[in-house]
């Protein structure tokens, strides 16, 4: 058996009166991450780090923000494509695991509902899928609310 790991980072700017998206999960705040897609910066670090671990590129290199294909799309099919993009390459995912790095809000209660979006697009039970959340002491762009931020790191095995 032949085992990877990869690894994912994302950023986002947060907007106020924006749809706040992690994880797939629609959060409760007075402002959200703004990009071309559903800017899920959680989903965005999962994506790199599965397209990583198979020398694949990067989430820009698949799903560009000047393609129209995937503007406003929900990043849960990003990721479903990279599954499947590791797939035809012969790899299986193994597990995830992701921090949040954000002020606010709280996301604690929203965990499960997440890890039930991730693992019905990749495949993986939930119990494989790990995610944790923490703040930046209010230090920064995280601390001042004007980001959010995620990493992920992913297992991939053939």
């Amino acid at each position: 058996m032949k085992i990877k790991v990869g690894f994912g980072f994302d950023v986002h700017q947060m907007k106020e009166g924006h749809p706040f998206i992690v994880g797939g999960v629609q959060l409760e705040h007075h402002a959200g991450a703004f990009g071309h897609s559903d800017a899920d910066v959680l989903v965005h670090a999962i994506c790199d780090a599965i397209l990583g671990a198979a020398n694949l590129g990067d989430i820009g290199l698949h799903f560009p923000n000047t393609d129209m294909r995937w503007k406003g799309v929900s990043s849960l099919v990003l990721l479903e494509e990279c599954v499947r993009l590791i797939s035809e390459k012969g790899w299986s995912l193994g597990n995830i695991d992701a921090m949040l790095v954000l002020e606010a809000p709280k996301i604690k209660p929203y965990i499960p509902a997440m890890r039930k979006n991730i693992a019905a697009v990749t495949g993986l039970e939930e119990e494989d899928i790990s995610i944790k959340a923490t703040t930046n002491e209010t230090m920064g762009f995280i601390g001042r609310q004007e980001g959010v931020v995620a990493y992920a790191v992913c297992l991939i095995q053939k």
